[in-house]
């Protein structure tokens, strides 16, 4: 995780930093005896809202498009993990930037969230969360028509064909599904599986799961740790009572593990269908459903059957299948035998409800700068 969080972390920053010099205008052409140009300007204050599931790395998403261009920010780290983006701050001023760039200001959501929203003097929102609160920061901003950008829900599909290499599908399940106990965004938690395959992969992945190691994140071999909060524990346990309850078959897992903590045994379902709720709403926890496909047209439909649509998976040995998929999926990033490879330079954000905007890449930089055009009369002649 330290690699995630971290080490991609340090990439994104020295990504930005190749770009601050190399953010310019255009030398326009124009009819007549006129000099047209265009020039790139910060947008001004931003308030940067960001989540607890990874602090710094999402801090850092934000940060540092918002100093490469030029801009201020307001960052307010989620309440339940504001230390790292505090120390973030203690390292951003003995870096010797000037006081007032970068603002780190801990606080709930409504108050401290709410203000920046609110302020006439914030130019752009940028969010990541939740939906319902990225749908509520849509509409307080409308009154001062602050620029926003949303990185929103997922409910991702990770399609697995025929023809994939059964060791390589059950490695990106895992990694798509369970990475950070299943308590990230991008998490491929509907995982369809061509029916040729189906029963040898859902016994593999069964018997992965349950040897999963639990446990202190610290601890050597541990796999995965704890939930963020005794409130995301009963939320996730009470998906998997949803689940049993809509007729899904539960294989493995669903239980608090009889430990210190807030830990949950990896858990998988099968027999999971498209309009149960543990298939249609984020759990954001360790839980897998598998579902069984026939053809590659059916998939593509019961994937884009979503309210999200941020990011996606496929795993095949076929280049037309995959091409295919990947054309005609409603998402964001798609992930074709390699699911969360994503780097500095890759865009990211979704389609539908999973937000506005993108982040990483050149493309997030335009929603820190303002497009001026300048027209100027040379003469008579």
């Amino acid at each position: 995780m330290a690699a995630f969080d971290i080490g991609l972390g340090v990439e994104i920053l020295r990504y930005y930093a190749g770009w601050t010099e190399k953010m310019h205008g255009q030398t326009l052409p124009m009819t007549g005896p006129f000099l047209s140009y265009t020039r790139k300007d910060p947008v001004g204050v931003c308030g940067q809202i960001t989540p607890w599931n990874f602090p710094i790395l999402m801090a850092i998403f934000k940060l540092a498009p918002v100093l490469a261009t030029g801009c201020t920010t307001v960052l307010k780290p989620a309440e339940n993990t504001p230390l790292t983006a505090l120390k973030l701050g203690e390292y951003i001023a003995e870096a010797g930037y000037p006081e007032g760039v970068v603002n780190v200001v801990p606080g709930l959501g409504q108050e401290a969230g709410a203000a920046l929203v609110a302020h006439p003097d914030v130019s752009k929102i940028a969010f990541t969360g939740s939906t319902n609160v990225g749908k509520e920061i849509l509409r307080g901003s409308s009154h001062t028509m602050k620029r926003v950008g949303l990185e929103l829900g997922g409910k991702s599909p990770n399609i697995i064909l025929d023809d994939a290499d059964i060791d390589l599908a059950l490695q990106q399940s895992s990694i798509a599904c369970f990475l950070n106990s299943g308590q990230f965004c991008m998490a491929g938690s509907r995982v369809f599986v061509q029916e040729g395959i189906y029963d040898e992969f859902v016994e593999k992945a069964v018997a992965q799961a349950m040897a999963t190691k639990i446990g202190d994140p610290f601890e050597a071999g541990v796999q995965n740790g704890p939930l963020i909060s005794q409130v995301q524990l009963d939320k996730v346990l009470n998906y998997v009572e949803l689940g049993k309850k809509e007729g899904a078959t539960l294989r493995c897992g669903g239980n608090r593990l009889d430990r210190d903590g807030y830990f949950i045994d990896t858990t998988i379902f099968t027999d999971v269908a498209d309009d149960m709720t543990i298939a249609k709403e984020e759990i954001f926890g360790p839980v897998m459903s598998i579902m069984k496909f026939k053809t590659i047209d059916e998939v593509i439909e019961r994937a884009n059957n979503s309210a999200y649509g941020l990011v996606s998976g496929v795993v095949t040995q076929s280049l037309d299948s995959a091409l295919k998929i990947s054309n005609k999926l409603q998402t964001g990033q798609v992930f074709i035998n390699c699911y969360a490879a994503g780097q500095a330079s890759t865009p990211f954000g979704g389609f539908k409800q999973s937000g506005l905007g993108r982040e990483l890449g050149e493309m997030s930089l335009d929603a820190y700068l303002e497009t001026k055009c300048v027209i100027m009369k040379m003469g008579d002649k």
